[in-house]
């Protein structure tokens, strides 16, 4: 149910009324979130550059329309898909007597390991044919649903079961407590998990681009490659972009002020799993319908071509390819940490006004999908900063700013539940409180920092858009390397590539799921 304020955790003493934020810290939050917004302020000087007179008749023709349409449907279609997807296999694995649970709760989390576009590649390599819309929403659902499997599963861990055995008592059904008293309860994990899918949908280039579906990020890179960045690109990020605000507006509106969470320290049980009954086998057979299409299809293709493949593993390419996928992966990694540092601790130290804002323009820029900041980055570089054009800088600073967040949530986390009193007693021995903080919530931050640091090194090993347009000329990653060789129909080649993406991702997914039955579990 929702709390009402007046039975909400009280927060820490002096959370909003202490003294105010070091100059300093404020000043590099500012800094920094100034930076993270280049890539709107890009979307914002290409209508004023190029003006409304030239744009008007480049968003308003047909092409854009059948844009539209397809990644409206894309949004509109797949993101319930992933939600029932995703809510409904945290449900089983979490509150029924599902058999192997476990094992099924692993199964369903897998399909994160596995890139967007190389599950695409797997389906596109099984069935040749498979193109359009129908092809997109089955790749992106397959691979994208975890996304709200993830959060929904740590929510239902959380939930207090007494709520669900009231409701029973009062003589409801097992479909009407999970209708009534549940699913509102999971409202803030599912807008979270959808916003994300659905960020995820308009941003991806690959597994579309695999399948021949046309959505505006595959227009906007062929765009590129044609004009370099012309009128007809900018007018098409354009609209990318007002698609990508609008959803982040109205997840913010429909998520409201509201609050969910127990009063006080709940049941410390577990809920009393629901029995399945006559429908353990057709339960059990559409989870393994899910795991085959969403694991088994991808990793069959993968093999298949991985047996032909001969020499594959020859290429001179494949170990400069994996240096440099973990050099700037790593690299993103240990940036994006070192920017959500400042950001986490203005935030959950001095709360305020100053420090929503700051931490909210993180969140806008990386609502933006990877082609806008690539095509941000290119712009500034040419137009600013020369220097810097195709360099590992300019490729590891869209890393930061596309996964920033992944950075950011686990460290605001992690500062906020370091007690401050700790500090204060390093510093009553004599400690400045530089000093005080390396010494005494540094090391409790460790986690925190090694969940951010895996979260975006995941995603940036993973990321294929921007690398492609910003990375210097001779750079080879693994996600590149895959793409050039597959998008020249040898797929033998490009195994290799693919299952060390695979290999690469599955400790970052690891720690995912094990953060989210910890965090459920609290």
């Amino acid at each position: 149910m929702a709390a009402t304020d007046s039975l909400q955790t009280p927060r820490r003493a002096g959370a909003g009324s202490g003294p105010p934020p070091p100059v300093t810290l404020v000043a590099v939050a500012v800094a920094l979130a100034v930076v993270m917004l280049v890539p709107l302020g890009y979307v914002v000087s290409v209508v004023v550059d190029v003006g409304w007179g030239t744009l008007e008749p480049l968003i308003f023709r047909p092409r854009v329309g059948e844009l539209l349409v397809n990644t409206v449907l894309l949004v509109v279609l797949g993101v319930p898909a992933t939600v029932l997807l995703g809510v409904g296999g945290a449900w089983l694995v979490e509150r029924t007597t599902l058999p192997a649970r476990r094992f099924w709760a692993v199964v369903l989390v897998a399909p994160l390991a596995i890139p967007a576009f190389v599950s695409s590649y797997g389906w596109a390599s099984a069935i040749p044919s498979i193109h359009g819309l129908s092809g997109g929403l089955l790749v992106a659902v397959l691979a994208y649903y975890p996304l709200v499997y993830l959060p929904a599963m740590a929510a239902i861990r959380g939930l207090d079961p007494a709520l669900e055995e009231s409701a029973r008592s009062l003589g409801l059904g097992s479909w009407a407590v999970f209708g009534r008293v549940v699913l509102p309860q999971l409202r803030l994990a599912i807008l979270g998990g959808g916003l994300i899918v659905a960020l995820h949908l308009l941003a991806e280039y690959g597994a579309f681009a695999f399948i021949r579906f046309d959505t505006f990020t595959t227009a906007i890179v062929v765009q590129y490659q044609s004009t370099f960045a012309g009128p007809a690109a900018g007018a098409l990020g354009v609209v990318l972009s007002a698609l990508c605000l609008t959803l982040l507006v109205a997840e913010a509106a429909a998520r409201g002020r509201a609050r969910y969470a127990r009063v006080g320290s709940g049941a410390v049980r577990a809920a009393v799993p629901q029995r399945l009954g006559v429908l353990t086998v057709p339960v059990l057979s559409a989870l393994a319908a899910l795991g085959v299409a969403a694991v088994a299809v991808p990793l069959a293709s993968v093999v298949r071509w991985l047996s032909r493949g001969g020499g594959a593993w020859s290429q001179p390419e494949l170990p400069q390819a994996l240096t440099q996928t973990v050099l700037l992966a790593a690299g993103g990694a240990l940036a994006a940490v070192l920017v959500a540092l400042p950001l986490a601790w203005l935030t959950a130290r001095h709360p305020g006004p100053l420090a929503r804002l700051l931490e909210g323009t993180s969140y806008v820029a990386a609502s933006l999908p990877a082609i806008i900041v690539a095509l941000a980055l290119v712009t500034v570089t040419l137009r600013v900063l020369p220097g810097l054009y195709q360099t590992a800088f300019t490729v590891v600073l869209a890393y930061v700013m596309i996964f920033l967040p992944r950075a950011l949530v686990p460290l605001r986390s992690g500062i906020a539940q370091a007690p401050v009193a700790l500090e204060e007693m390093a510093r009553s021995l004599g400690h400045p409180p530089l000093v005080a903080r390396l010494r005494v919530t540094l090391p409790l931050l460790v986690p925190s920092i090694a969940a951010g640091a895996a979260l975006v090194g995941l995603g940036a090993a993973n990321e294929l858009t921007a690398t492609l347009l910003l990375a210097p000329t001779g750079t080879r990653t693994l996600a590149t390397q895959f793409w050039s060789q597959a998008s020249a129909i040898d797929y033998p080649a490009a195994v290799p590539y693919a299952l060390l993406l695979i290999l690469l991702s599955v400790p970052a997914v690891a720690l995912m799921f094990l953060q989210s039955r910890k965090w459920g579990a609290r």
